[in-house]
């Protein structure tokens, strides 16, 4: 790849993308994120007419003013700001393009000039209850082959605590079906975030869903979830996008009156609950995830601290005592 350390750094994004897919070997997903939140970044260069801006010429100045963009930014869709969270995404992004720079021998400035506003330790999770889960469960229209569609991406998501780029990478010729049958369930090997291998489950209920919905199915894709009709976006495969999974829940998730939107995230954050709330030890449920690290699990441990929080008030008796 032939580098011209003179262009703007606009120029310089693709080339950084593939670098992140080829060299550094990031999932799809991670580049398509990255692609996304600088996306932010070079609109901003544009619209104060810095789109000639090159690596060397970027200042310490210039990301003070963008960080003043950002955190009084104001989507004129919903009238929000940006969290905290989602400002350090925007920022992780343009210090791995700073550190891209790095690596090609660009002059730039270090990825350490970008300091990451600080946020809440405490993550909350959204979860459904099993009552409002059965809700969801029982939403889609099952007389017709789109809602036995959308009712087996709702078992599958709860089955398997899948991440949505999983689900949607799935295939039919993964799942053997007749195994389900005899026993209680299937144990599939799919690759997710990082490449990680790692076996995920489907429960007997989620199989027969998947079976049901198997069978009115009138298209030979490979894909498990297919789209109903064509693909306008890829009309060579039917295979439905990450997006479409996340309508299709949140459609579920309104017409079921739901106090939060619900999201395919939030099925995954509903299955470790109830293994958790089943007295599934924690390590356990990071193999269920894919979690790399276990840090990435304990944001569940609130859920064990308010269940032992409640058993003590009810049973122990320093609490009866007068």
């Amino acid at each position: 790849m032939l580098i011209k350390t003179q262009e703007p750094i606009i120029k310089h994004i693709t080339d950084f993308l593939e670098y992140c897919e080829v060299e550094k070997g990031l999932s799809p997903v991670t580049v398509k994120n990255y692609a996304q939140f600088l996306s932010k970044f070079t609109g901003w260069l544009k619209d104060h007419s810095l789109d000639h801006l090159t690596p060397q010429d970027l200042t310490e100045e210039h990301i003070w003013q963008y960080r003043l963009y950002l955190s009084r930014f104001v989507s004129l869709a919903t009238h929000r700001g940006l969290s905290k969270d989602t400002q350090n995404y925007y920022f992780i992004a343009l210090r791995a393009l700073l550190g891209y720079f790095i690596d090609k021998n660009i002059k730039s400035l270090p990825p350490n000039k970008i300091k990451l506003p600080k946020v809440s330790k405490s993550k909350k999770i959204k979860f459904l209850s099993l009552e409002q889960l059965q809700k969801l469960l029982n939403a889609p229209d099952i007389s017709n082959p789109q809602g036995l569609r959308d009712r087996a991406i709702l078992e599958t998501l709860f089955s398997t605590g899948l991440r949505v780029a999983e689900l949607v990478s799935l295939n039919i010729n993964q799942l053997n079906l007749k195994d389900a049958e005899k026993n209680t369930g299937l144990e599939v090997a799919i690759t997710g975030k990082g490449n990680a291998t790692r076996v995920v489950f489907f429960s007997r209920r989620c199989c027969e869903w998947i079976t049901k919905y198997l069978k009115y199915r009138n298209n030979n894709d490979a894909s498990l979830f297919a789209a109903v009709g064509k693909n306008k976006k890829n009309p060579e495969s039917l295979r439905l996008s990450t997006r479409s999974i996340e309508r299709i829940v949140q459609k579920y998730a309104r017409e079921t009156g739901l106090p939060l939107l619900a999201t395919p995230h939030t099925l995954r954050h509903t299955y470790a609950t109830d293994l958790l709330n089943q007295g599934v030890d924690l390590r356990m449920i990071q193999e269920f995830l894919g979690h790399k690290n276990i840090a990435a699990t304990q944001i569940y441990t609130h859920v064990t601290n308010k269940n032992l929080r409640d058993i003590h008030r009810k049973f122990h008796s320093g609490n009866k005592l007068e």
